[in-house]
């Protein structure tokens, strides 16, 4: 039984330790090299003499960030990536959650580490030194590790403003690479073309899919998902053959009908996770790749990234939803309606039970308690469930199809915001009285109403960029006089909303 996902590195390595596992367009990382300092990097961490404890990663997306992972691992801890592109105050309010021993850094990073304030250890993989293992130490960090340890915590958006450290054990991620691996058959053969940020629960199965199957990763430039023309070109001559993306990069490509021009001729399998799928987007792929696997796959960080999945096999129209199907093996998926079950017909909150379930919130036991909640249906014995706070339905097929959020929480760009956490940095600046924000989900724009007479939708845009990473900007900016108010004092978001479809239909 495996109880440590490096035990999938350990065994691919010795299977295929020449063959490519992770690669750029300027670097290559076999599972030899990939093993070896994996292990190098975790006798330096084990130096510092803590077990089971945060250890943040902040490094540009290459093979050495997750070397680096790995590393942290090996040491007996947990990581979490943080993108060095994320605004300063962002990652000062992760470091404040976490209190890592350890920040570990590349070159290019250092600068920028430098200016957060960080008093720990801060270490850069480059100048780290090579060579050195220490077998017994690793031996007995490993000995003494248990599946229910934390492997990372990655940090979602919250509704007080403040980001979530989502902590995910190694049975959680065992659990998923198992069921991912074999419902989609990725074997050595497979070439995946990452698109997921580091940092962003969706590549956590890229990542592990190609440690336990020996599969090569490309790391797509990040730039390519801006200019289709180019990105098309590149998943040819690297021969991929399978992506799991948001479905705003595939849409972005059926905007512009990019594949009329260049059609990648080893794509077999083409999966979409991270928000709802537009059905129009899933029938410009499939007129292109007709005898492509195609599925639709749904789950919040709080799951182990996915929960359900739905490989679709038959005809959708444009104007229908596209389900998110079934529960991944070894998960069950129900909706409650209260405390009962929803009837057939009804609609439900999606809740989930099941080894996928996260730890917990990183030194949040209030969020933690909110969320992870005892099975209402089960008055027996203590048994853990997540609200997801998502709202679904069956359909005549017995089919999951989700149908909105429960709260203010939204999908949007492919990555879970907390409209909260937006408002929160727009209250913040000082030209500002008040904000509140809204989604419209037709046309996937974030609505901001504010009020402040000598605020402009410019200088806003420009307090945010220190504030929340770009994909929380406002689309649409409204300046009011006041904001609407219940009788009960709270801000009126349903006048707002009305106020909003009006003016968009003049």
């Amino acid at each position: 039984m495996i109880r440590n996902v490096l035990e999938y590195l350990e065994a691919t390595a010795k299977r295929f330790p020449e063959r490519i596992a992770f690669a750029t367009d300027q670097t290559t990382c076999s599972f030899a090299s990939l093993l070896q300092r994996s292990r190098e990097l975790g006798t330096i961490l084990l130096s510092y003499g803590v077990r089971n404890m945060p250890m943040a990663v902040m490094m540009d997306k290459t093979p050495d960030m997750i070397a680096a992972f790995l590393g942290c691992v090996y040491s007996g801890n947990f990581y979490t990536p943080i993108d060095a592109g994320m605004p300063k105050e962002r990652i000062k309010s992760i470091l404040h959650t976490l209190q890592p021993k350890i920040l570990l850094v590349d070159t290019k990073s250092k600068k920028q580490a430098d200016a957060l304030g960080y008093t720990g250890e801060c270490l850069v993989v480059e100048e780290l030194p090579r060579g050195r293992v220490d077998e017994q130490g690793l031996a007995s960090v490993r000995n003494t590790a248990i599946d229910t340890d934390p492997l990372y915590a990655l940090f979602t958006s919250g509704s007080t403003g403040i980001p979530k450290g989502v902590v995910i054990s190694h049975q959680s991620v065992i659990n998923l690479t198992q069921w991912y691996t074999e419902a989609f058959d990725i074997t050595e053969k497979e070439i995946i073309g990452n698109q997921a940020p580091f940092y962003f629960d969706s590549s956590v199965k890229d990542i592990y899919a190609v440690l336990k199957s020996g599969a090569r990763m490309e790391i797509i430039p990040k730039q390519l998902f801006s200019f289709p023309i180019k990105l098309l070109p590149y998943i040819e001559e690297k021969q991929i053959n399978y992506i799991d993306w948001v479905p705003s990069a595939l849409g972005m490509i059926a905007n512009v009908d990019a594949l009329a021009k260049v059609r990648p001729s080893a794509l077999r399998k083409i999966l979409f996770a991270g928000e709802a799928m537009p059905t129009k987007y899933f029938n410009y792929w499939r007129k292109y790749y007709p005898d492509a696997m195609f599925a639709n796959i749904y789950g919040p960080t709080e799951t182990t990234v996915d929960c359900t999945y739905y490989i679709i096999e038959r005809e959708f129209a444009d104007d229908e939803p596209l389900p998110i199907g079934y529960a991944c093996r070894n998960t069950d998926v129900f909706l409650c309606n209260g405390e009962r079950l929803a009837k057939e017909g009804e609609s439900g909150e999606l809740c989930v039970r099941g080894r996928a379930l996260a730890l917990g919130y990183y030194n949040n036991p209030e969020k933690t308690a909110e969320a992870f909640v005892q099975n209402p249906m089960n008055p027996h014995y203590p048994e853990r469930i997540y609200r997801t706070g998502d709202i679904a339905k069956y359909n005549e097929y017995g089919e999951i199809v989700f149908l909105a959020r429960k709260d203010h929480q939204i999908k949007h760009m492919g990555h879970r915001i907390e409209l909260g956490e937006i408002e929160t940095a727009v209250q913040a600046i000082d030209f500002i009285d008040n904000g509140v924000c809204i989604y419209d989900e037709e046309k996937q724009k974030i609505v901001l109403f504010y009020c402040g007479k000598e605020a402009t939708q410019a200088a806003i845009l420009k307090k945010l960029r220190d504030a929340i990473p770009k994909y929380m900007f406002p689309n649409v900016m409204i300046q009011m006089d006041t904001l609407p108010q219940t009788i009960n004092g709270k801000i009126d978001r349903l006048r707002l909303k009305e106020y909003y479809v009006q003016e968009n239909n003049r």
